[in-house]
């Protein structure tokens, strides 16, 4: 779900105009009844109070519902405490947010990952003989019995704290090295046995677990691993019947045809509802700052064209994601309230049917912005919603601090010959020298 997607030079607001529809030429209403946004809690979870103030907002810029991803920050027990982080929510924290949740009229799925990006699990000495490949953390291995009562146990947790949850994200994507493990190896010698089938088994029973134990709440899935499997394969495998497949794909210029085929192959296969998936932010860098908005919103836009190419109504909704890590070991990219204003861009214009003047003064009057770039950066300073003193500090880091540090240490003589890193690792200087060097330093 993270995969990096290279940014296009920036466009001035005219060539946005002359690619997508503007007022006028759509209905200005959304084809996407459910509207979420998709909260990334492995990186940087907001506090409760947070997100208290930060509801509101989204009700009020179109969401009406919420992809709560914990992985650690969720209050596991018993044998499953050890994936708790120390700054987990706690059981009565969740339930305050989903009542907050309830209170703006935002429906919440849980994310728990059952198969691809399961390192904050294998990652543990005592789980890690699940492991597809030994060596890497990041795929259960999908022979092993203890491998469907851990993600089975898992599920049952996070359900028990969200009673009455319609649907329920099991994950499922980006099942790195899987085929490669030892039993793997072994099971695909069978000349009937595939990967896919393989890929296709793990989630059938998870899927499965997830029917029997909690026959209201339905399964969804990320795509990714079932884009290459054959129609009649997939059709065979009992999946359809269980799952709703999540389509995703962040990328600017997104294939809008490919897209809207690869919807008629699900549908064919026997799917009988389908999500889409683009993204606000957390999907252009893994070290990403601030978030390219003209990225994001023409995502968001071509999403709208599949829309319009598909059957009516075939596409549940959309989740707009906002991931906080690549993966579990990777550095944070751009924080929850850096993004709100790329959320605001998004989430009106797929409720609006398009980027309108409208839709821009709109956003601008939700947020408190004055003036609102979409193919540049946000003023420092502007900005009254919920974070944008946060947004402020990045924007200053990201653009003035960071520059002038580097500058100062690469260029400046004064720090290149005296203060080199060898003299800072030693903590060696010329005491002369730092009558040149502290009062940069200080500024």
């Amino acid at each position: 779900m993270r995969l990096i997607h290279e940014k296009k030079k920036g466009r001035d607001k005219r060539s946005l105009s002359c690619d997508f529809p503007q007022d006028g030429e759509m209905s200005g209403s959304s084809p996407f009844k459910m509207r979420f946004v998709h909260l990334d809690l492995k990186g940087a979870p907001p506090k409760v109070s947070y997100l208290s103030e930060i509801f509101p907002l989204f009700h009020a810029l179109g969401a009406n519902g919420l992809l709560i991803e914990y992985e650690d920050t969720f209050p596991y027990e018993g044998p499953l405490k050890l994936l708790r982080a120390p700054h987990a929510y706690s059981p009565s924290e969740v339930t305050e947010v989903l009542r907050l949740a309830a209170a703006h009229e935002l429906e919440v799925v849980p994310l728990v990952q059952t198969f691809g990006h399961m390192e904050f699990v294998l990652k543990h000495e005592a789980l890690a003989h699940l492991r597809e490949v030994a060596l890497f953390p990041n795929t259960l291995n999908p022979h092993e019995a203890e491998s469907l009562a851990l993600v089975g146990a898992m599920v049952d947790q996070v359900l028990e704290l969200h009673p009455g949850a319609r649907w329920l994200h099991i994950g499922c994507d980006e099942v790195y090295y899987l085929g490669e493990g030892e039993a793997s190896r072994q099971w695909l010698q069978q000349e009937q046995n595939t990967t896919a089938t393989l890929c296709l088994s793990h989630m059938r029973a998870v899927a499965s677990h997830v029917q029997a134990r909690h026959p209201a709440t339905t399964p969804l899935v990320w795509d990714d691993m079932l884009r290459d499997i054959p129609e009649d394969q997939l059709s065979a495998s009992g999946v359809p019947q269980l799952v709703e497949p999540v389509l995703w794909d962040y990328g600017a210029d997104l294939d809008v045809q490919g897209k809207a085929l690869l919807m008629e192959k699900y549908r064919q296969c026997g799917f009988p509802r389908l999500w889409a998936a683009s993204a606000f932010k957390g999907a252009t860098g893994p070290s990403q700052a601030l978030p390219p908005i003209e990225h994001h919103l023409r995502n968001n836009l071509q999403w709208l064209q599949v829309a319009a190419q598909g059957r009516k109504d075939t596409l549940q909704g959309i989740i707009l994601t906002g991931w906080q890590r690549y993966d579990h070991f990777s550095v944070l990219c751009e924080l929850l309230p850096v993004g709100i204003p790329s959320l605001a861009v998004c989430l009106q214009s797929l409720l609006h049917g398009g980027f309108t003047e409208d839709v821009r003064a709109r956003v601008q009057h939700l947020l408190g912005i004055s003036s609102l770039e979409i193919a540049g950066v946000l003023s420092e300073g502007t900005g009254s919603f919920p974070g944008s003193d946060i947004l402020a500090l990045v924007i200053q880091v990201s653009l003035h601090l960071r520059s002038s540090v580097d500058e100062m240490l690469q260029m400046d003589r004064y720090v290149t010959g005296w203060f080199s890193p060898y003299h800072r690792r030693r903590k060696l200087i010329h005491p002369v020298m730092i009558q040149h060097i502290q009062p940069q330093a200080l500024r």
